[in-house]
């Protein structure tokens, strides 16, 4: 069955011909067309758009984004270490998940869901737990949307003197971020996020210098990004087990497409500017969103249910999805919400789109 909707979630998301076209074409992982011209140059160009080519270094991992994010987090810390980690959202504490399951200490330093991380308190406890060798955060939790401080948090973390771990998983490439200029020491994200590829691998931004002393830490095969990386240092690009070839020469043409719109600069502009347009309309039919405007992303947003005895979500969903567009339940566990993103191939006559098919989809 041929679907004809829009998806306006966190990802996966709507995709424009041209990167679906990519996958038309069958690749050899063994050959230099796929290991030099494609995978290499994304490498690269993940380190220039994340602020250093020299400095940095790209690891591409087989998997969902929470693949790898557990390479990370298993790779980065040794068994002597203790992990911070800033939770306030279900990303947050799928890191707690992660880090129980690798048996990686860690303490975490737990804020309500529609809270944003208080800076003191994070700062108090390095103060009293100087034992604490890493930082992870989530920069877009989408749980609610929020935009946690980054910029706050890689000061605090450098003036400490921790390796700073971030989830920037919704955020990386719709969302400035120098890794150099703020103090970030990983940085992990996937390819059917803001770079608006298609799903099947996720990607480990780091210093260079950071995961040549990693060998050995890793507590899984698979997942052992170190080496992963040695592997595609060594082989020009060459993947330790089957890559994902459709997929990453996908992202390669997401990649052109990024720096044809202007680079992440313009995307984060034509993203702001469809989550503002979202919010006002939606607005204006009488939504509320969950957050104060000053913790929005410009990535998702979350809205309360209508206090009305007829509305179901599920129905309320099914109608927008008649009409040509998907949007996604709520995940906080104390309000009743349902969530619309605004990323991906979606622009401002789809968001006036979606808010004249929100004023129809409404039988209450």
């Amino acid at each position: 069955m041929k679907n004809n909707y829009l998806l306006l979630t966190p990802g996966p998301l709507s995709t424009s011909k041209t990167v679906k076209e990519a996958m038309l074409q069958d690749w050899c992982t063994w050959d230099d067309d796929y290991n030099l011209e494609v995978v290499e140059k994304i490498r690269t160009q993940l380190c220039s758009l994340a602020g250093s080519t020299e400095l940095l270094t790209a690891t591409l991992m087989q998997g969902s984004g929470t693949a790898s994010v557990e390479a990370a987090l298993g790779t980065f810390t040794s068994r002597k270490d203790t992990l911070l980690v800033i939770n306030n959202g279900a990303y947050g504490a799928r890191i707690n998940q992660i880090s129980d399951y690798l048996n990686i200490n860690f303490i975490s330093l737990d804020f309500a869901e529609t809270h944003y991380p208080d800076i003191d308190l994070i700062e108090q406890t390095l103060q009293e737990n100087p034992h604490i060798s890493h930082v992870a955060m989530v920069h877009c939790e989408t749980t609610t949307g929020m935009l946690n401080p980054l910029e706050a948090v890689a000061e605090l973390v450098t003036r400490y003197n921790k390796t700073f771990i971030l989830d920037a998983m919704s955020s990386f490439g719709g969302i400035p971020i120098d890794m150099i200029k703020l103090g970030v020491d990983v940085l992990i994200s996937s390819s059917n996020k803001c770079i608006q590829g298609v799903p099947g691998f996720g990607f480990v931004i780091c210093k260079d210098s950071l995961i040549s002393q990693c060998q050995g830490n890793a507590r899984s095969l698979s997942l052992d990004l170190y080496e992963q990386w040695q592997t595609m240092e060594q082989n020009r690009g060459k993947w330790r087990f089957t890559s994902p070839t459709h997929v990453v020469r996908a992202f390669s043409q997401a990649l052109i497409e990024l720096e044809s719109e202007g680079g992440i600069a313009a995307r984060y502009n034509r993203y702001k500017s469809n989550q503002s347009l979202l919010v006002n309309g939606m607005k204006e039919l009488g939504f509320e969103t969950l957050l104060p405007a000053l913790f929005h992303s410009p990535i998702i947003t979350s809205f309360y249910s209508p206090n009305e005895p007829e509305y179901d979500f599920k129905q309320f969903y099914e109608r927008l999805k008649s009409l040509g567009y998907v949007i996604y339940p709520g995940k906080v566990s104390d309000a009743d919400c349902f969530r619309i993103g605004n990323i991906g191939e979606v622009y401002q006559k789809d968001i006036e789109g979606l808010l004249q098919a929100v004023y129809e989809a409404k039988y209450w």
